[in-house]
């Protein structure tokens, strides 16, 4: 029986590229990170049911939040909300390593085979340095292959294209339900950035995956198919955290 242990995979990037910008067309680097209540949630659930958490990235930088994830918007006014999300990563840098992540390349195969599952929370950093990272694509098609519960929302999914530079150099996730941060939320989002992003939705489908979107995946609702539950959006973060747990301890 697997040890109780969730791997979190985290990018190092605290932008993205944001493309054709200006009136001469620039790409950009848009400031981003983690998205703050995409973390905290999910991470809640997992430490209050009694897993160790090890946070891991590229190269083991400090993970740094979107500057819109800490909004009082993004919140809808709540302080008090905001305020437990980051005591809670303020706990995770004291006591879980939260600010020097573990190497990808530093997980070995054999330390692996001790993580129970792998969850992987949004932003738009996912975008800079996650998608084609081969030491990533070797850790994801580790807990696909052996079916261990998979969590990822919103830009969270396009960490899964990591598997085509993997050892097996295939899209693992081919023909998978998946719901990632849709392409009508980032064309939004490109008229307040005023640039255009790389759409996670349409690079999954691309890639032979089953995007499911629509009005249900804009209110939170989230998809599950085999060990992979994925959601699109920061109101999916509370449900995508009570269904990992479901299937860890399944």
């Amino acid at each position: 029986m697997a040890a109780k242990k969730i791997l979190i995979i985290l990018s190092d990037a605290n932008s993205f590229p944001l493309h054709n910008t200006g009136t001469e067309g620039k790409t950009i680097q848009q400031p981003s990170g983690f998205f703050l209540m995409e973390l905290a949630k999910p991470l809640q659930k997992i430490l209050d049911s009694g897993y160790e958490v090890t946070f891991a990235s590229p190269k083991g930088n400090e993970p740094k939040p979107d500057p819109n994830s800490e909004s009082l918007l993004a919140f809808a006014g709540n302080f008090y909300e905001r305020q437990r999300e980051n005591d809670l990563i303020e706990r995770m840098k004291k006591e879980n390593g939260f600010t020097s992540p573990r190497k990808f390349g530093d997980l070995s195969d054999e330390e692996l085979k001790g993580f129970s599952g792998v969850f992987i929370p949004g932003g738009h950093a996912p975008l800079a340095d996650l998608g084609d990272n081969a030491e990533l694509g070797r850790i994801l098609d580790h807990f696909h292959s052996q079916h261990k519960p998979t969590a990822a929302i919103c830009h969270g999914p396009y960490a899964f294209l990591s598997t085509k530079y993997g050892p097996k150099g295939q899209f693992a996730y081919k023909g998978y339900k998946l719901t990632s941060w849709s392409d009508a939320e980032e064309k939004f989002m490109e008229t307040i950035f005023r640039g255009e992003v790389e759409k996670v939705e349409s690079v999954l489908r691309e890639n032979g995956a089953e995007m499911i979107e629509g009005p249900g995946e804009k209110i939170g609702n989230i998809t599950i198919d085999r060990e992979v539950v994925s959601g699109g959006n920061p109101m999916a973060a509370d449900a995508l955290g009570s269904k990992f747990l479901e299937m860890l301890k399944a």
